[in-house]
């Protein structure tokens, strides 16, 4: 059941259309790991605004450039935003926090390169869907300053991003469906996924710890960006009460977080492009300061 969750999910993503010359699509080398080269793509419209979007490109942490569909990013390139459709290092060669280290370093790359791409280096923003909404919800819970004495320059810049939005995102995996649920590599959807979670999930003592590093919900702080969440109340992959626990221990913590519910809706519903318009709406308020009439 799970792996039907995923592809529709998937499904629910694919075959929207947009004009290609609409935007320009280049390929760019954001870093390398153990000699494979980790690759963006660099989506930009013909009436780019200034304003840079990451798309985190993730499906039970798994990511390849075929993910990358920029007919699902219409509404964000028609505003005239830039995305940059990061691809990841993949499960099983690759565990959550590993996968972490790539989207930092993605981050970094677009701040760095603002100028080339023509982005304001100050004003970016993230979005994502299930494990892309986790890498998501990380970057803005967990973006890091640059090292200054890097050799990099790409490392000397921050990983921070200004405003997040993402649909069903895991932001507990130690509470799941209620408390006290583990999935780090165990229980229904954890023993699916087990090679993202790896070794350490199978010992209770380095499973908690795992659990907590990888779970956003414990690096909410009043500072984190505006961030906004899209869930279906019927989720059977990723329950609703994930978004719910987030956004209670936001708005607990004085930040803002908004949480659209989509009643009846699973792990992805027919149409989920025009959710993207909320995206659009929501990074037109928090990153560019524009109110929708």
């Amino acid at each position: 059941m799970i792996q039907r969750l995923l592809l529709l999910a998937l499904a629910c993503l694919a075959q929207v259309g947009i004009a290609e010359e609409a935007f320009t699509r280049a390929e760019a080398i954001y870093g390398r790991k153990f000699g494979t080269a980790l690759t963006l793509d660099v989506i930009q419209p013909k009436n780019a605004n200034g304003y840079g979007v990451c798309a985190m490109i993730s499906g039970g942490f798994f990511s390849s450039h075929e993910g990358i569909n920029p007919g699902y990013m219409k509404e964000l390139l028609d505003r005239g935003y830039t995305v940059f459709a990061v691809v990841h290092g993949s499960q099983p060669r690759f565990t959550i926090p590993e996968i972490y280290s790539d989207i930092h370093r993605a981050v970094r790359f677009v701040r760095a390169n603002a100028v080339k791409y023509q982005v304001k280096p100050e004003r970016l923003a993230v979005f994502g869907a299930s494990a892309g909404g986790n890498l998501s919800l990380t970057l803005g819970t967990q973006g890091k300053p640059g090292d200054p004495s890097a050799k990099d320059p790409v490392d000397r810049e921050s990983s921070a991003v200004q405003a997040v939005a993402c649909f069903f995102p895991p932001t507990d995996f130690m509470n799941w469906g209620e408390p006290g649920d583990e999935q780090v590599g165990i229980g229904r959807v954890g023993r699916q996924f087990y090679p993202a979670f790896g070794s350490q999930s199978d010992k209770p003592e380095t499973r908690a710890a795992l659990g907590r590093q990888i779970s956003p919900i414990h690096f909410v702080t009043r500072s984190m960006p505006p961030t906004l969440i899209v869930h279906g109340d019927s989720d059977r992959l990723v329950p609703i009460y994930q978004a719910e626990i987030f956004q209670k221990k936001a708005q607990d913590a004085g930040a803002t977080c908004e949480l659209v519910r989509k009643e009846g809706a699973d792990h992805g519903w027919p149409n989920m492009e025009k959710d993207i318009a909320r995206f659009a709406d929501w990074f037109d308020k928090h990153l560019r300061g524009i109110q929708k009439n």
